[in-house]
């Protein structure tokens, strides 16, 4: 039996919350002076407190722009001090917030902005959205809030609470804040293409968000701790950078780095630079990481006590070439928006198997089930045969991932359909098997199925076997249409400088490892394959 969220290990009783806005006013309680954040791009810092203060100012703001309980609040900024506060602002202001790229293309935002009817969007007034919302007519725009000076008129040990004038922190944890709503209330909604190709709102309540940060928490070693300091470089309008990451270092008390874009060499100048013990990155990340020089990046990583890897799969040669670079692992973790967003990490076992995202997080269940959601080990001794690969998932059988919890969604925007069924179990579109130790693999996405003459080829199988091929930097496929076959495989590959490949090589060397239909019909070497903001291979792209 799954230990419950509010029993996890460093949570006490009444302390727990039950809304996240409270997360911050906890943390300024405990270590008024302690960091919270710290915006390299805007050379700026703030404290618990600070950030607290700033929190209340922003809830106000946006109380007097008209924002009531349950209204809709986007925000479209850059990572920085900035995008945390409009994001708690719009929580303790007991609003729904809703987190979008900056750089949306007004198709795009006029989809989400269509969808949720946001009373107030904030953003920077220089930027695409005030276009994309047809100059402010549909909701009214508000600037990135001011936090140059936060708490410059304030003693660090006290904040301004809107309404009753200044109060010590030390007075108690969400003190008039989240005692009305939290719980089920919905906290953020998460705009996600999934399996649809359109974008679906996603409805985390505040008792989702907290239950996963409860079960992120309770492993050991904890993923971010009170004295950790923690580099973000994800954005966070995805749940992965802003859940996973920036609501678990307030869980913690810990201390957020935040850089407003990537770049691998002023990454291994931050990371010393700022003490930071603790880096989240996607697998493309780490794989720019490896282009620097290996004793620039090992002295980078000196200080380093974990990194951690999600988003997309981690390429079991990327994590061996790290881990001789680094002497780190790298821990992998799987999850998805309707999730909170965390299901699985390989810190559950507290090794980093190559190949697998480990094993449910502490309070999560989950399974394998068929198209209709029956367990794949009741199915019918007739029933269709399971997948094989060459990788060894012959271990066990393969099917949907299905997961139950207090972490998971309340269905879809706007009417919660959609969401767990009526046993608490949702069925997701990743295919998966369990090995021997009960660690989960991975397959593919059901969506991104080739299917050849009615066989089913599985893209991840296929691009593991490309990345054998000496000469191979990475290789991404995809399904194209086909007269004769319904559809076939594509492969598009990117070559090592200096690489003298050919589309009879990589066909050759498919032809000795796969099926006969699971072989690349077209082959097409790129200089980079396409990805978006979060790092996932751009497959529509493709």
């Amino acid at each position: 039996m799954q230990s419950r969220p509010d029993e996890a290990p460093g949570t006490v009783g009444a302390d727990v919350p039950t809304h996240l806005a409270d997360l911050v006013r906890r943390a300024a309680q405990r270590a008024p002076d302690a960091p919270a954040i710290v915006d390299v791009s805007a050379a700026l810092t703030l404290t618990w407190a600070e950030f607290d203060a700033a929190v209340d100012d922003e809830a106000a703001r946006l109380r007097a722009a008209g924002v009531a309980p349950g209204d809709r609040v986007i925000v479209g900024l850059d990572n920085g001090a900035a995008l945390c506060v409009a994001l708690f602002g719009a929580l303790r202001a007991d609003a729904v917030a809703v987190p979008v790229a900056p750089r949306s293309v007004p198709r795009e935002l006029g989809a989400v902005v269509s969808s949720c009817s946001p009373r107030v969007v904030v953003g920077d007034p220089d930027g695409r959205i005030p276009e994309s919302i047809n100059g402010g007519s549909v909701a009214t725009f508000l600037a990135p809030p001011d936090v140059s000076s936060t708490g410059g008129a304030r003693s660090g040990r006290e904040r301004s609470v809107s309404g009753s004038g200044p109060e010590r922190v030390a007075d108690g944890v969400g003190a008039g804040v989240g005692e009305a709503r939290g719980g089920e209330a919905i906290a953020l909604l998460v705009y996600t293409s999934g399996t649809t190709g359109t974008p679906r709102g996603v409805r985390l309540s505040h008792r989702a968000l907290l239950a996963n940060r409860a079960q992120q928490a309770a492993l050991r070693p904890a993923p971010v701790t009170a004295v950790d300091r923690v580099l973000l470089s994800l954005p966070l309008f995805h749940v992965f950078g802003l859940a996973a990451g920036l609501l678990q270092v307030c869980w913690a008390g810990a201390t957020v780095v935040l850089t407003d874009r990537f770049d691998p060499e002023r990454s291994a100048q931050l990371i010393p630079e700022h003490r930071v013990s603790v880096v989240a990155g996607v697998p493309s990340m780490y794989r720019a990481l490896l282009d620097l020089p290996a004793e620039t990046l090992r002295a980078a990583f000196a200080g380093v006590r974990l990194c951690t890897s999600g988003g997309a799969p981690l390429p079991r040669e990327w994590l061996a070439a790290f881990r001789d670079a680094t002497g780190l692992d790298l821990f992998e973790g799987y999850g998805l928006s309707e999730c909170g967003p965390v299901l699985t990490s390989t810190l559950v076992g507290g090794v980093a198997k190559p190949g697998s995202v480990g094993r449910p997080l502490p309070g999560v269940e989950i399974r394998l089930v068929d198209a209709q959601g029956v367990p794949v080990d009741a199915r019918p001794a007739d029933a269709d045969e399971d997948v094989e690969l060459e990788d060894g998932s012959d271990d066990g059988d393969t099917g949907l991932v299905a997961t139950r919890g207090p972490h998971l969604f309340s269905g879809y925007w706007p009417d919660g359909e959609g969401g767990p069924d009526a046993e608490g179990w949702f069925r997701t579109a990743d295919v998966g098997y369990l090995d021997a130790d009960g660690d989960l693999h991975l397959v593919d996405r059901s969506s991104d199925l080739v299917i050849v003459n009615g066989f089913n080829v599985y893209p991840r199988e296929v691009e593991r076997v490309l990345a054998e091929l000496d000469g191979v930097v990475e290789a991404a496929v995809v399904g194209v249409p086909d007269d004769r076959t319904g559809e076939a495989v594509k492969a598009v590959v990117v070559a090592a400088e200096g690489a003298e490949l050919t589309v009879d090589a990589v066909r050759d060397h498919c032809r000795a490892r796969l099926a006969r239909f699971k072989v690349p019909a077209v082959v097409e070497f790129v200089a980079a394959l396409p990805r978006t903001p979060t790092g996932k291979v751009a497959r529509r792209t493709l």
